[in-house]
């Protein structure tokens, strides 16, 4: 029986072992999605407790514990730091088989080199022996990216924000990357009118440019864009439930734009053109700075709209969405395609019975122009664990090239949640070797090797241009 979490966890076979052990181990991090906060990177934040580097913000675990019968009061609510940390460390021996489990105790290893189970018998030691780690200067904020072998930290910006962070931390020629993504969301939503109107007038102060009519916003937007790349950005992200694709006209869209800023309330199929509109627009600034496209599909968020009320989005109300990709995923990818403006663009999925269909789609536009130029991203959100990740190698593998994957990313707010790329890079590792043992891939491990490294890191630093 093996250990749990030795060297060789999650590697099944000898040539696993030797394939990791070999060729993803140590290659560097290239984390090119997350949501870490630029201030803390930039100021270089110390954290006096576990509990604000481990608890704060993370909704994985705020779901794990209210499932597990603990009170919000322990979660997000006013109990001490101790105290938070205890709740979550006596729930984390309920979470056997949940990826939290796995998590918990990499990170505990990887960072602060606690090997033992967590638990509620432990959880006091636990917390001041590592409360007393992070007094040390290797456990601030850069200490523990550089812990990691960190290269490159694309963060996920509002295009109003005014990146004076990533200024500053530019400045400094750090020994890592710290670069900005322009995710525009908040400028195509308008299922509320007065939120975008706000957010409208946002951006007019930020631009100094008089918004009064679509040309004008369009104008705005561009500005920004512009400023983005200006200050090192070549990736955009999109985190919405489906691609809009509906047909408009320009002039529908100036008339809906003229009634949004009249505050008036926008039918459904009005609501969808200025999506579509919105959407084409970004894809088309992207292409013209040859950017990288992220879109994030298939989330049904803030489901609990009495917790919503109380907490604010982003508290861990959200799931897994059913909705209708296909159409509309082709239908926009085709409309830039035709005119030659589709720019190299990563597809998320969150619902595992797409799987099959994003891995097709992406063989639709992969034009020959460059290696991998429409990609099928890695598992996120609650599919980036084991299973997961498993389901969206083998559907890559099945249906287009894995050899030119662009890798793992985080997806967090959490400075500790690197080790998912030791994680991802176990799985995948652990995939060959068993085709290798299984006499379904030739020994060549050389090769294989190859690949490996490309898909770790290799085809990351070529895709991004980092």
């Amino acid at each position: 029986m093996k250990s749990f979490l030795d060297e060789n966890f999650l590697l099944t076979t000898k040539t696993a072992q030797d394939l990791y052990h070999r060729f993803a181990k140590h290659k560097p991090i290239i984390d090119y999605h997350n949501h870490l906060i630029p201030q803390q990177i930039v100021e270089n934040k110390s954290f006096d407790n576990i509990t604000q580097l481990w608890l704060y913000g993370d909704h994985y675990k705020w779901r794990a514990m209210r499932t597990n019968g603990v009170d919000e009061k322990y979660i997000t609510g006013d109990a001490t730091d101790e105290e938070k940390f205890i709740k979550w460390a006596e729930t984390v021996p309920y979470t056997l088989r949940n990826p939290l489990y796995h998590w918990t105790h990499l990170e505990l290893k990887r960072y602060f080199g606690i090997e033992e189970i967590l638990s509620g018998k432990n959880a006091k030691a636990v917390y001041h022996r590592i409360s007393e780690q992070l007094q040390s200067p290797e456990f601030n904020v850069r200490g523990l990216l550089k812990k990691m072998n960190v290269e490159v930290v694309c963060t996920t910006d509002d295009p109003t924000d005014s990146l004076n962070y990533h200024q500053q931390f530019a400045s400094e020629k750090e020994t890592f990357k710290m670069l900005p993504a322009f995710r525009p969301d908040k400028a195509m939503n308008c299922d509320r009118v007065d939120e975008l109107n706000q957010y409208i007038d946002q951006l007019q102060e930020r631009t100094d440019i008089d918004i009064s009519s679509f040309q004008d916003y369009c104008k705005a937007i561009q500005s920004r864009h512009d400023f983005f790349a200006a200050n090192g950005c070549s990736i955009s992200d999109h985190g919405i439930n489906q691609i809009y694709a509906e047909d408009y006209t320009e002039q529908e869209i100036i008339q809906i734009f003229a009634k949004i800023r009249n505050k008036q309330d926008l039918s459904l199929q009005e609501n969808l053109k200025f999506k579509s509109a919105m959407l084409i627009y970004f894809a088309e600034l992207d292409h013209e700075k040859n950017w990288v496209q992220q879109y994030h599909l298939g989330a049904l968020r803030n489901n609990n709209s009495r917790m919503l009320a109380v907490l604010g989005p982003d508290t861990g109300w959200d799931s897994i969405g059913d909705f209708n990709q296909a159409n509309a995923l082709s239908k926009f990818m085709n409309k830039l395609d035709r005119t030659d403006q589709l720019a190299k663009t990563i597809i998320y999925n969150l619902n595992p019975a797409d799987n099959e269909l994003i891995a097709s789609m992406i063989g639709n536009f992969n034009d020959g122009s460059i290696a991998g130029k429409i990609q099928f991203g890695s598992a996120w959100w609650f599919l980036d664990q084991k299973d997961g990740m498993t389901k969206q190698l083998n559907a890559l593998s099945n249906m287009g090239l894995l050899s030119r994957l662009v890798g793992m990313l985080t997806d967090s707010r959490s400075f500790l949640s690197f080790p998912r790329h030791e994680y991802f890079r176990r799985i995948l590792c652990n995939l060959f070797g068993e085709d290798v043992e299984n006499g379904e891939l030739p020994n060549d491990q050389e090769w294989i090797g190859k690949i490996i490294e490309d898909i770790c890191y290799n085809n990351a630093k070529a895709y991004f241009r980092f």
